[in-house]
């Protein structure tokens, strides 16, 4: 596949990639095919947060293709979650059964569900009464084993989706420890929809070796690695890195537009600095140690503006 074919998804991360964020990321770097909100879900009498209404809002976001993604487990809820959309003029939606997260897949959402087949093809029988809307699933090999996930291939080859993107991991291991990149293979090999690799990629030679081992994919979903290098998938497009001096010029611009915008929404520097500073927890890994303590301690904005000069220094 010529890398202008090949497909790259930003990743939706919880607390990061919001609409601010997506929408200057797409100015400064791009490179992304599409990019997701993260999740959206239903609340008590079948309301949703103001919050993920106005992430989704057409009107405040500026990327070239935008898809919601709505947290999966009880079909109720995903019917409400599908009219909403529907009723805002998406014609796709992503469904996340990968969730780890421990207070979320207690319940049977996220990846919690993915060990209970019926519940799965509860889901995939909503999916089926909105025709006009383009379904993918984003998954995990399982909950506590690849075999989970391998089970469900079967139902999920039948359901109508547009696509399934599979992380390498299972849910147990929320973002620690090795992918598991032959239970992908055996998933890979049976899987019927086009299927995206998630899972580990930082680097440019991450994304090649992921082309290399899995041709038939149609592209890779990235989200810390595209927190900690934003200009990575542009780099891909390119066909080269940045050097260090371009890298932070970049990447200042970026991060500086970034603490403006958020400036104007937040209330006050206590907010803004919060935010700023979980920007940092994924940002330029590279950063020296003391710079970047320097950066979560700061409790002043004057603090926070001298200890970001120092990270951004050739």
């Amino acid at each position: 596949m010529e890398l202008k074919d090949y497909k790259i998804h930003f990743a939706p991360v919880q607390g990061h990639t919001d609409w601010i964020y997506r929408n200057l990321h797409e100015k400064h770097f791009g490179g992304i095919n599409a990019y997701y909100t993260p999740f959206i879900r239903v609340e008590k009498r079948n309301e949703f947060r103001m919050k993920d209404l106005r992430d989704i809002a057409p009107e405040m976001n500026h990327v070239g293709r935008l898809i919601p993604q709505v947290l999966g487990g009880d079909p109720d809820e995903l019917r409400v979650m599908l009219t909403m959309l529907t009723d805002k003029g998406y014609d796709q939606v992503d469904l996340n059964l990968g969730c780890p997260f421990s207070m979320i897949a207690r319940k049977g959402k996220g990846a919690g569900i993915l060990p209970y087949p019926e519940k799965v093809a509860a889901l995939m029988e909503v999916v089926g009464t909105f025709p006009a809307l383009h379904c993918s699933v984003k998954m995990r090999l399982g909950w506590e084993k690849p075999e989970e996930g391998m089970k469900l291939l079967p139902l999920l080859n039948e359901a109508p989706l547009k696509t399934v993107i599979l992380h390498a991991r299972v849910g147990i291991q929320e973002y620690g420890g090795e992918v598991n990149r032959e239970a992908f293979r055996a998933f890979y090999e049976a899987s019927r929809h086009p299927l995206y690799y998630n899972g580990d990629i930082r680097t440019l030679e991450d994304i090649r070796k992921v082309m290399e081992c899995f041709p038939r994919l149609e592209g890779v979903m990235i989200g810390r690695g595209l927190l900690a290098n934003p200009a990575l998938a542009k780099e891909f497009r390119e066909n080269r890195e940045m050097s260090r001096g371009e890298r932070l010029q970049k990447f200042k611009e970026f991060h500086d537009e970034l603490f403006e915008l958020n400036g104007e929404r937040l209330q006050g520097d206590h907010q803004l600095l919060m935010k700023m500073k979980t920007f940092w927890e994924y940002f330029l890994p590279e950063t020296d140690r003391k710079i970047l303590k320097k950066i979560k301690k700061a409790n002043k904005v004057t603090q926070y503006n001298d200890a970001v000069a120092e990270a951004f220094k050739v």
